[in-house]
């Protein structure tokens, strides 16, 4: 997902950033754009900030939340906008210093969460008004565990569980999803509340698998292939969430009110 430390070779997320704001770059002269982003790491089936410090990110509550529309925004977590792709590397790198991270028989760096980065885009077309919103969701889920494999003993055993655990209720969703089950289990873990928006509705999902050429990993290796086949059979019908003018001035002057500005009264 990241890449090398040297940025030679760079993963999703970095190759991402980048192509937002070469989009971004690309249209400027038709739409008005703002980025802005919250990052969060599922540890022990805990959500916490990487945009603050571990301590900080301890005492605060985070809970996950949906709008009319159905869009995921989580309530309590640091957002933070960027004006480059620079900008926003930055900021992924200073909530990657915060998260946690151990030594296994598997992995010199293994991660012992799932990690979440939200990226809100906003556009305002410059001729008629009108705002298109939409977020980005890149998801670094954390490898299933066996414990006989990577040695996990005490704490690193209990994030395993919790690890496996999470992935588990992602498999059920994705299995529902792909069958069209009328009911799809999104409230059994955290995990899949954060996803909701990013795996059914008005979304377009993508997994992209890391696995090993080993012969000691085929295990592994099949149980990740098997598992993003079932994301493959989800089917969306995504659209563009768009507002008129007028509606995106409304929002504008509750915001305000809300935030105790004054407004102007021909708006």
């Amino acid at each position: 997902m990241v890449g090398d430390r040297d940025r030679r070779n760079p993963g999703i997320i970095p190759r991402t950033f980048t192509k937002i704001f070469e989009i971004i770059q690309d249209n400027e002269s038709k739409f008005e754009f703002k980025v802005s982003a919250y990052m969060l790491e599922l540890y022990n089936e805990r959500l916490q900030d990487l945009f603050v410090t571990p301590t900080e990110a301890f005492s605060k509550r985070i809970e996950i939340k949906r709008d009319r529309k159905g869009l995921v925004f989580v309530q309590g977590a640091e957002t933070k906008e960027a004006a480059s792709s620079g900008e926003l590397f930055a900021l992924f790198e200073q909530g990657c210093a915060n998260r946690h991270i151990a030594a296994t028989k598997m992995n010199v760096e293994s991660s012992r969460s799932h990690l979440i980065v939200g990226i809100m885009i906003e556009s305002r077309n410059l001729t008629n008004g009108s705002v298109s919103f939409g977020k980005l969701s890149l998801v670094d889920l954390a490898g299933s565990e066996r414990a006989a494999k990577t040695g996990a003993k005490d704490d690193q055993l209990k994030e395993a569980n919790s690890i496996n655990k999470s992935l588990s209720a992602l498999g059920d969703v994705i299995s529902a999803l792909s069958v069209e089950q009328p009911h799809v289990p999104y409230r059994n873990n955290k995990l899949t509340q954060l996803m909701q928006d990013s795996l059914g509705g008005n979304a377009k999902t993508l997994m992209f698998l890391n696995i090993s050429p080993s012969d000691c990993n085929l295990d592994e290796t099949l149980t990740s292939l098997i598992y993003a086949t079932r994301v493959k059979a989800i089917t969306n019908n995504a659209q563009r969430n768009v507002d008129s003018k007028e509606i995106a001035q409304l929002k504008e002057v509750i915001l305000k009110l809300k935030s105790g500005q004054p407004v102007e009264e021909d708006v």
